[in-house]
């Protein structure tokens, strides 16, 4: 199979013009806007519900690893090590309704669609052998000549 040289131009075009290339910009496009969303459930709904149990900002949600632990006014650490799990669990809860939303929004209508697409595609014959291909034209002719009435007695060999 010998390909046409297009120069690197060429190459870049086609390149950008395959299907993939552009489904995959759509899909960073779209993820961009919808990380917007996300992010404004978690802060606005996910983490005071989360918060009821202490403090509303799960920023604030902090463990001191080697102390005397202490912070400022702006709430940068000035002394001891500390263990911020509060923005490690925003993050990850953030991951997850990502994930859900793009799961059950997105990919599992995509697969139902291209399934149906590909239930409607004509199926190619599988690849039987010539006795088997006449043994069943023999048992359709059969079947044709007997009727719909006659029981079907498989045909003797």
């Amino acid at each position: 199979m010998s390909e046409k040289k297009t120069g690197v131009l060429g190459g870049f075009k086609a390149f950008l013009m395959r299907g993939n290339v552009i489904d995959l910009a759509v899909a960073v496009v779209i993820g961009a806007a919808f990380t917007n969303i996300v992010n404004s459930v978690v802060k606005g709904v996910i983490n005071p519900v989360i918060g009821a149990f202490g403090t509303k900002d799960l920023d604030r949600y902090a463990a001191c690893l080697k102390g005397p632990c202490a912070k400022n006014s702006a709430g940068e650490v000035t002394k001891g090590v500390f263990i911020q799990w509060g923005t490690v669990l925003s993050a990850s809860l953030t991951f997850l309704i990502t994930a859900a939303v793009v799961y059950f929004l997105m990919l599992l209508p995509m697969k139902r669609w291209q399934d149906r697409q590909a239930a409607k595609k004509p199926t190619e014959p599988s690849k039987l052998t010539e006795v088997e291909l006449l043994e069943q034209i023999r048992d359709a002719l059969l079947d044709q000549h007997r009727g719909p009435e006659a029981e079907k007695v498989p045909a003797q060999r």
